[in-house]
C-alpha cells in the first residue's frame, strides 16, 4: 500500500490526497507536524532530503517528494492526465505557474497569517507577496474567460495543482469577490467525484 507523508493542513499535501481519493487508490496516510519540527529529523531527511512534505513512499524505500511530481506519477495512464502531447505539456505549464507564482505568494501568507508567524522581515514582505498573489489570481481569472477547467475542458491534476490553495485563499486575506470565473471553477472542482475537503483525514 502506498504511504503518504503529509500535514492535514498543507496544499500541497491535499493536492496528493484529492487525487488518490479521486482515484480510488488506498493509502496509509502518516501526519507528520512541520511546526515542531518532525520532518527535519534524521529518520525523515533519509526520505526527502528537502526534509519537507508531502511525500510518496511508493513502495519500501522508493519515496518521491514534491506535490506536483507525486501527482503526475499518479496521474500517468488515467483521465486526470491527457494523453495529448500538447495538451500534458499544457497540464504542466499550469503546475510550474502554481509553484512558481501561486503558491509563494498565496499559500505563504495563509501559513504566516494561520500561524502567527508574522516577524518583522514577513511584515515587510507581505505588501509585495499580497500584489504578486492577486498578479497570479488575475492570470488564472483572464484563462478561465469561457473555460470550464483549465486544460482541453477537462478536470486534471492542473486544476487539482491550483485548487488545493486558491479555494483557501481567504485564510491568507485574499479577496476573491472580484474574480467570478475563478468563483464558478471552484465550484466545478469540488462538484467533482470523490471530492474531499482539505482537512479530511
Amino acid at each position: 500500500m502506498l504511504r503518504l507523508y503529509d500535514y492535514l493542513s498543507s496544499g500541497n499535501g491535499y493536492k496528493v490526497r484529492l487525487l488518490l481519493a479521486q482515484l480510488g487508490i488506498p493509502f496509509e496516510r502518516i501526519e507528520l507536524d512541520i511546526l515542531k519540527g518532525e520532518t527535519r529529523t534524521p529518520e525523515f531527511l533519509q526520505k526527502n532530503l528537502n526534509g519537507r512534505i508531502p511525500v510518496l513512499e511508493i513502495e519500501p524505500g522508493k519515496f518521491l517528494a514534491e506535490s506536483n511530481a507525486i501527482m503526475f506519477y499518479l496521474a500517468e495512464g488515467t483521465p486526470f492526465l491527457p494523453e495529448n502531447r500538447w495538451e500534458r505539456a499544457q497540464v504542466l505549464q499550469w503546475m510550474f505557474f502554481e509553484q512558481y507564482s501561486h503558491e509563494p505568494n498565496i499559500a505563504t501568507l495563509r501559513f504566516w497569517l494561520m500561524h502567527g508567524e508574522l516577524t518583522e522581515e514577513r511584515r515587510t514582505a507581505l505588501p509585495q507577496k499580497r500584489t504578486l498573489g492577486y498578479a497570479a489570481l488575475e492570470v488564472m481569472e483572464k484563462h478561465l474567460a469561457g473555460r470550464t477547467f483549465f486544460v482541453g475542458g477537462r478536470y486534471s491534476i492542473a486544476d487539482i495543482a491550483l485548487y488545493a490553495y486558491t479555494h483557501v485563499a481567504h485564510e491568507g486575506e485574499f479577496d476573491l469577490s472580484n474574480y467570478p470565473n475563478i468563483r464558478a471553477w471552484l465550484e466545478r472542482v469540488r462538484a467533482q467525484p470523490q471530492h474531499i475537503p482539505i482537512t479530511q483525514d
